[in-house]
């Protein structure tokens, strides 16, 4: 005959997820009712409320420590005696409760432990109902028909419980308002919310005159653009988004790793509004759906917590799959969004589509943004870089996974803003005689007709308050009148809330042509730090082909040359902010080809990360450092990021709970 402790020890070790989310179905404690200081839906969803689950090879061991507690009704936090009127319910991972109080806790059907969020198998409940069989449960209760139900799994679409997958994602949720509004305003302040953005156009020549007799070949003008929105819409009003998250949960995924990201994850659906819909693809060998997109109100918030923390990391690396099965739901989508994006994170390289001898990711790739984050030395950067590249996202280099959470914070701070989308600049030569020789964008695509009098730059989608910079080379005849039209420029983007395409045009650019200049005019700042930008990135890219074929000697050399000429130029010498970061950023590069063994574990990936940044002037994450590199980042960005950092500023008491479960989880599997 099996022993009682026996018994109590196998419930333990069986599918026991040490924490969870509070669910939004639950009811606090009898003393948090009391207190003033209540708890909002969003602090109890918040990650801060919840340590990191451990993966299920630890946890037997957390399971005995927790065991240990006092017989007190997790609760309602009082007593518990038997014989005493009040009816005690064990569940199967061994924590006990007054039935009166774990009956009105799962009234609504949630079937996981409040104290260490295990699935359970049977739930107590107090209504009667004719269609279920009675259980009598406890002798001493006092409450009528209080029975146990034997439960079938809930009947959500989770990748652990072995539904097939449909064909055709086609089952998105539909959609309700198609605009988010972000403060608590009366309807009457909503309904006066002002729809319009605006596109802020400037144009700075590199000198402002030149002489009557001199003709310039290319002459540089900068183009200057920043999506510019009021303080009251970009306080209310934002456009919702349609994001799948592809993560890997391959072995190498195990312990701290995994904990982190369901923590990170956690924050993510915190941050999604009731109108943005969420899917999570997992991939190891396989990539599985967890659930459809699905708008993030209360109960899709439930739902995905609840389906990110039953990931556990296991099997190969196969993240063509998951790229493949995340594309697929934004392809198969009902209805659609205004503003969509696909983040993929894994610590690996594709086990599974390096075999073959040209493996491409592009065909399968749909026309949105994939926004990849490689964290750890074992990630393929290179494949994740082009991913992101060919998609028209970015790649970001986590070196350590402790900032998971606030790399992915900083990204959806833009998502959540974005103001402008498929943006086109059109540039056209007002002076017959002045040709456009070449237009300098980053990865950005451009145009210069064969005419040379007009070209068009691509910057698609903006965040609110986003700036492009890119340079537009000219020649510039010789004229002997007084001023000489160069450039005009027409932009045309649609406004994601209304849908509406809206076209801006700018006022000429002209420059004065004198007889003679008296004194060599100064190029100012603003295209000398553009200029500083394109060369770096060459540098860059010059650096990795060189590292690629071997040579860290050529490629420590080629940034330094590059920047002695930094340091020689007007930005450099004013403590330009941009310069500076800049150059500090070439060195860390530097640092990081010092040998074959660093630039393999960490060179490639920062460099890479470095590119992505400067071609799309966005923001990544880049190193292990929680100082991001801040240039282009956007208020909306910076806020996000002081979010997930604030939420990391845990007290004292809350640090010593989660420390333990992170070296718990963080030890080597039990043989």
């Amino acid at each position: 005959m099996v022993s009682k402790w026996k018994k109590m020890k196998l419930a333990l070790s069986l599918n026991l997820c040490t924490y969870l989310p509070r669910t939004l179905e639950e009811e606090p404690p009898s003393s948090a009712l009391n207190s003033t200081e209540s708890l909002s839906d969003a602090a109890l969803l918040s990650p801060l409320n919840w340590p990191m689950t451990p993966t299920p090879s630890y946890r037997t061991r957390l399971s005995r420590s927790i065991s240990k507690s006092s017989k007190t009704c997790s609760i309602c936090l009082t007593k518990m005696k038997e014989g005493c009127g009040h009816a005690i319910f064990t569940a199967e991972c061994s924590h006990m409760f007054h039935f009166h109080c774990i009956a009105s806790n799962v009234k609504h059907g949630n079937q996981v432990c409040p104290v260490c969020r295990a699935q359970w198998k049977e739930i107590p409940i107090q209504k009667p109902s004719l269609d279920l069989p009675y259980y009598p449960f406890d002798r001493f209760n006092n409450d009528a028909a209080i029975r146990l139900i034997r439960c079938l799994p809930p009947s959500q679409r989770a990748m652990n419980q072995g539904h097939p997958e449909p064909a055709i994602f086609d089952d998105d949720e539909r959609l309700e308002a198609q605009i988010v509004f972000l403060g608590e305003t009366d309807a009457l302040e909503k309904e006066n919310c002002d729809s319009v953005r605006m596109m802020n156009m400037k144009m700075y020549p590199e000198v402002s005159a030149v002489p009557q007799s001199k003709s310039c070949e290319n002459f540089d003008i900068l183009v200057h653009l920043k999506a510019v929105t009021g303080d009251q819409i970009s306080q209310y009003r934002r456009a919702p988004v349609d994001l799948v998250t592809v993560l890997d949960v391959s072995g190498s995924m195990g312990g701290t790793k995994l904990a982190l990201l369901k923590r990170a994850m956690g924050f993510v659906i915190q941050n999604l509004g009731s109108s943005d819909r969420l899917s999570v693809i997992a991939f190891s060998s396989t990539a599985r759906r967890l659930f459809p997109l699905t708008r993030m109100s209360d109960a899709g918030r439930q739902q995905a917590l609840q389906a990110v923390n039953s990931l556990v990391a296991n099997g190969g690396t196969n993240i063509f799959d998951g790229l493949r099965k995340g594309a697929k739901v934004m392809e198969d989508r009902r209805e659609r969004n205004s503003v969509a994006s696909i983040i993929l994170l894994s610590d690996g390289r594709d086990t599974y589509t390096t075999n073959h001898p040209d493996p491409s990711y592009k065909a399968m790739l749909p026309q949105i943004p994939v926004h990849s984050f490689g964290f750890g030395s074992d990630h393929d950067a290179s494949v994740m870089h082009s991913v992101s590249e060919f998609s028209g996202g970015t790649f970001s280099f986590i070196e350590s996974e402790s900032v998971i959470q606030d790399a992915l914070a900083q990204c959806i701070g833009g998502l959540l803003s974005v103001a402008v989308q498929e943006l086109r600049v059109e540039i056209e030569g007002v002076c017959p005689n002045v040709r456009l020789s070449s237009i300098k964008a980053g990865s950005y695509s451009s145009l210069v007709n064969g005419d040379g009098h007009s070209g068009l730059v691509d910057l698609g989608d903006l965040y609110a308050d986003e700036e492009r910079d890119f340079l537009v080379s000219i020649n510039i005849p010789v004229e002997e009148d007084g001023h000489t039209p160069l450039l005009k420029l027409r932009c045309l983007y649609i406004d994601p809330l209304t849908k509406e395409i809206t076209t801006v045009e700018s006022p000429v650019l002209q420059i004065r042509r004198p007889e003679y200049v008296a004194e060599e005019e100064v190029v100012p700042i603003e295209v000398v730090r553009q200029r500083n930008r394109f060369l770096a990135a060459e540098a860059m890219a010059q650096a990795r082909t060189l590292a690629e074929h071997g040579d860290l000697e050529a490629a420590v050399k080629a940034i330094e040359n590059f920047r002695l000429l930094l340091a020689e130029t007007v930005a450099a010498k004013s403590r330009d902010r941009f310069c500076v970061a800049l150059d500090l950023e070439l060195k860390e590069m530097q640092g990081r080809m010092r040998s074959s063994h660093v630039y393999e574990a960490s060179g490639r990936a920062y460099i890479l990360s470095g590119l992505s940044s400067h071609s799309w002037q966005r923001a990544t994450a880049r190193g292990n450092s929680r100082d991001f590199v801040q240039a282009y980042q956007t208020p909306s960005m910076a806020e996000m990021l002081r979010r997930s950092q604030a939420m990391l500023l845990v007290s004292p008491s809350h640090q010593r709970l989660i420390q333990p479960l992170l070296s718990f989880a963080s030890q080597p599997k039990p043989r």
